[in-house]
């Protein structure tokens, strides 16, 4: 980075700038490589507490390992097992919501002319085909066993992760010979991405519980189901709200009245905005110092390098590319516009205090 101090501030900027992309465009090249191992990275983040604190109450570390693997492993079998269950009924169930939902296209086509748009009837049909039904039910159960396979591949390197983590600061000390402020650091992004990820599941899983409730009072069909999708998709910042409400509203629109439907869209309404806009950020506070446009630009960017895995993790991966730019005077520019003012200013401040005490 000394090399870098000769160039204008513009210039270093680019120079960065085409460093990350060529990190990017490998990144993306190997993404089939790289994201089951980022996946298994950030949940043994997750796991490392737990494990800690079952060694501090006198557990061996076997023991508090194989315990974890086993609950990571339950958890996972059991939600592949609900979602594998209930596809196979949903597409038992296929032709009856493909002839309501032949119905419906006829009623709206009818409806639309009636009101002034013309050949409306010919046109619903190719946007809500029921087709795609039958189509898409099957790719999702052929596709399960190869999540199965990735999720046990996923396992098996969050616990060799677990297994080298009390090696890992000693390791990384010795190899990049690290002081007191990388230390920091390292610890500071590992102490706030183990915060994200326990906040986030915490809300996810409310948000499951609330729509699963909420489904099942109004007879929606598949509700756990539904409810799966809506703890996996409400990692997804943004988007994930919207499409975690599509399929159950869809399907309330082929099993139920139009009144029903709308309440099913009233209560993702309501469940998004209480867990995503009240509590969540209340509990979080300025932790995370992302301002909103980065959260937005970094679920494309990540999405584009790592596919569905990107989306899921676009915040933790860019908190850490956040710290890792703060550690250079080169690109800490480039850190300050990622995060929020106020959060930036402290950071700086905090880096400040830490380099010269």
């Amino acid at each position: 980075m000394s090399r870098l101090a000769g160039f204008a501030p513009p210039a270093r900027a680019l120079i960065v700038a085409a460093a990350v992309a060529i990190v990017l465009l490998f990144l993306q090249a190997a993404k089939s490589l790289v994201a089951p191992v980022l996946l298994a990275v950030f949940i043994a983040v997750v796991a490392m507490p737990p494990l800690r604190w079952m060694q501090r109450k006198g557990v061996p570390k076997w023991g508090a390992l194989a315990l974890v693997v086993f609950v990571l492993l339950d958890v996972g079998s059991i939600l592949a097992l609900i979602a594998t269950g209930a596809l196979e009924e949903f597409r038992d169930s296929l032709p009856t919501y493909q002839e309501r939902l032949t119905l419906l296209n006829e009623q709206l086509g009818l409806w639309l002319e009636g009101i002034g748009i013309a050949n409306s009837k010919e046109a619903v049909p190719d946007i809500l085909d029921p087709a795609l039904l039958a189509a898409l039910v099957p790719l999702a159960l052929s596709n399960m066993s190869a999540v199965f396979a990735t999720g046990l591949l996923v396992l098996l390197a969050v616990v060799f992760i677990l297994l080298e983590a009390p090696g890992l600061w000693l390791k990384c000390r010795t190899a990049f010979e690290l002081g007191e402020a990388p230390e920091l650091r390292l610890r500071r992004v590992l102490d706030s991405l183990n915060r994200y990820m326990m906040i986030k599941t915490g809300t996810s899983l409310a948000t499951a519980l609330l729509v699963l409730a909420w489904l099942w009072v109004l007879g929606i069909d598949f509700a756990v189901l539904w409810a799966i999708l809506a703890f996996l998709l409400n990692f997804i910042p943004y988007v994930g709200a919207v499409l975690m409400a599509v399929p159950p509203v869809l399907m309330a629109l082929v099993q139920t009245e139009l009144h029903t439907t709308l309440l099913v869209a009233l209560g993702y309404l309501f469940v998004n905005t209480l867990i995503g806009s009240v509590l969540e950020p209340r509990i979080m506070g300025r932790g995370l110092g992302i301002s909103p446009l980065a959260v937005f630009l970094s679920l494309l960017l990540w999405s584009w390098v790592l596919g569905t895995t990107g989306a899921f993790l676009s915040v933790p991966l860019t908190m850490v590319l956040m710290v890792a730019l703060e550690a250079s005077p080169h690109t800490r520019p480039i850190s300050i516009l990622l995060g929020l003012a106020v959060a930036a200013t402290e950071r700086t401040v905090d880096q400040e205090a830490v380099l010269h005490p």
